[in-house]
């Protein structure tokens, strides 16, 4: 059974952010809006973040991000990071009227969200498009609206004016910005994410951006201690934290790309079709478990303060409580950030459903953790449930039942793929190059090709209909545990297009593989389901 090399094989290998030097700074300080704009500054609306340092061009243009200015707002130049007066005042000053701080923004949140996933995976993530940097567009005239064009390899932000004729900026919301990358990154991770084959697909990509801006809002200590402050320590009541472009949306209430007031607590509408309505209900699942968690561990602290009984007397919160509230809540939403990012490693590569998302969360969580003093995994369980995301296949919504298995099948060690044979750059999470990602390509390839295997990765060998399997991705990760446990897998992703009447059903298997070159996980979605055929069908004649 043969098989091919996808066009993304390689680019681990080309697609590289910066490597610092030895007398460079660790960070570059920028400030950024936190939420949006018209957020008080009593509420944290400006925060100073530590962006990992790289030289920058003006525009900014560093290693994998370049912003592109002149769309139409004004005739302005680049935004230069690296001029020494903009260096010692930590960047431009937050402004909704200077175009440069607008690319500042853009460049400081977009980096954080690529931090986030970097650590949570493991590994460096090469964008889905040919292409060694995203470009961002921070002012596309006349349209409220923002965008990932997979396409050109692009972050669109619109502008326009609202009723009362004030510009309003997507370009300056951290959560709009934040979301959009998200899609970027998901589209590198997985090269078939966005085909629709149900609709769960594009509600996940929705709902897990959402979840990605959500959290961030927790890595801002002013703004979490004003919200812990206002809301009472009851994380549920704190809005700041909970709304999606909360300020955008009640500006602009017809914003096209439906950015305002989406909320991680709020009930999400039964049966939607809408993908970002839909995509509300693994907000509120993640965001759930989350409060529950977080309760148990603010507990001991809550009846410190108040004697025993647990009850708070009227007025504000002790300054000692909001703080210690703060660093849990921070500590929390990072652990639940990664945790949500890892688990997408654990995906099956084509027809997501949020079942499976829930499965995947569990193996990941449960591979770098296997303790779980505070409950995580029941915790995401239980909440999962109350939004009746149930995966399909499992009879019992229990821990053991959800994490996935290892191939029923024996498959030998994959010769080739220990880490002992495999090369890399300095650093297990990064490929010597682009001949030796083909070369481990190609060793799986003949491993899970053989007509013995095939079946196990959801494949259909020398089946009429069917196209040659595809590699679509192979990539060392390493990653840190909760409790300093470091785990180093090799992951990949292929899939196989089946035609049947005019559709295109695919196949294919996420596989895990441990340093020793066995095979761990096959989460597979088999090319020849008929189940899946139909489901398939029917979902088509509605869109």
């Amino acid at each position: 059974m043969s098989f091919r090399l996808g066009t993304r094989i390689t680019k681990p290998a080309s697609c590289r952010p910066y490597k610092r030097k030895p007398d460079d700074p660790v960070f570059r300080p920028l400030r950024i809006y936190t939420l949006d704009p018209l957020v008080s500054r009593f509420q944290g609306a400006v925060a100073t973040v530590q962006v990992p340092y790289e030289p920058l061009r003006p525009g900014p243009i560093g290693s994998t991000l370049e912003i592109l200015c002149g769309d139409g707002f004004q005739e302005n130049e680049p935004a230069d990071l690296d001029s020494p007066r903009v260096l010692i005042e930590n960047g431009y000053a937050p402004s909704m009227t200077n175009p440069k701080f607008h690319y500042q923004m853009v460049y400081a949140v977009v980096s954080l969200v690529c931090v986030a996933f970097r650590k949570a995976l493991g590994r460096q993530i090469p964008w889905g498009f040919d292409a060694p940097r995203l470009r961002i567009r921070p002012h596309v005239p006349e349209i409220l609206d923002a965008c990932y064009d997979k396409a050109t390899g692009e972050l669109r932000f619109g502008y326009s004016k609202d009723k009362d004729g004030r510009y309003v900026f997507t370009s300056l919301s951290h959560d709009v910005i934040a979301h959009e990358t998200s899609h970027a990154l998901l589209d590198g991770l997985r090269a078939h994410f966005n085909h629709r084959s149900n609709p769960e697909v594009q509600a996940f990509h929705e709902g897990f951006a959402d979840v990605v801006a959500i959290l961030q809002h927790f890595s801002y200590p002013e703004v979490l201690r004003a919200a812990i402050q206002k809301a009472g320590g009851d994380l549920a009541r704190a809005t700041l934290l909970t709304e999606i472009a909360s300020l955008l949306g009640h500006e602009i209430p017809h914003t096209s790309d439906r950015s305002g007031v989406r909320s991680a607590v709020a009930d999400p509408v039964a049966d939607a079709h809408e993908p970002h309505e839909r995509g509300t209900k693994l907000v509120v699942a993640v965001f759930d478990a989350f409060l529950t968690i977080f309760r148990r561990k603010a507990a001991p602290y809550f009846r410190l303060a108040t004697g025993g009984t647990g009850v708070l007397p009227p007025g504000a919160l002790p300054h000692e409580l909001v703080e210690v509230l703060a660093v849990v809540a921070a500590r929390l939403s990072e652990q639940i950030l990664r945790i949500c990012i890892r688990a997408v490693d654990y995906c099956p590569p084509v027809d997501l459903e949020l079942g499976e998302f829930l499965r995947a969360m569990i193996t990941a969580d449960r591979e770098l953790a296997p303790n779980d003093p505070f409950g995580y995994r029941e915790a995401f369980i239980d909440s999962f449930r109350k939004q009746g995301i149930y995966p399909s296949g499992v009879s019992l919504l229990s821990e053991d039942a959800l994490v996935w298995q290892p191939p029923e099948m024996r498959i030998p060690e994959i010769e080739g793929l220990t880490f002992a044979e495999l090369q890399f750059e300095g650093d297990p999470a990064s490929p010597a190059g682009p001949c030796e990602l083909e070369r481990q390509a190609i060793a799986l390839g003949r491993t899970i090709t053989d007509k013995r295997f095939a079946g196990v990765f959801g494949l259909a060998p020398d089946s009429s209909g069917t196209d040659v399997p595809v590699i679509e991705s192979i990539r060392t990760a390493r990653r840190v545990g909760p409790y300093e446990s470091v785990v180093f897998d090799l992951v990949a992703e292929v899939t196989q297009c089946r035609h049947v009447d005019g559709v295109r059903i695919f196949g294919g298997s996420t596989i895990i593989v441990d340093p020793e070159g066995r095979v761990r996980y096959s989460i597979s979605k088999n090319v020849l389901s008929e189940r899946r055929l139909e489901a398939q069908r029917e979902y088509s004649c509605r869109l």
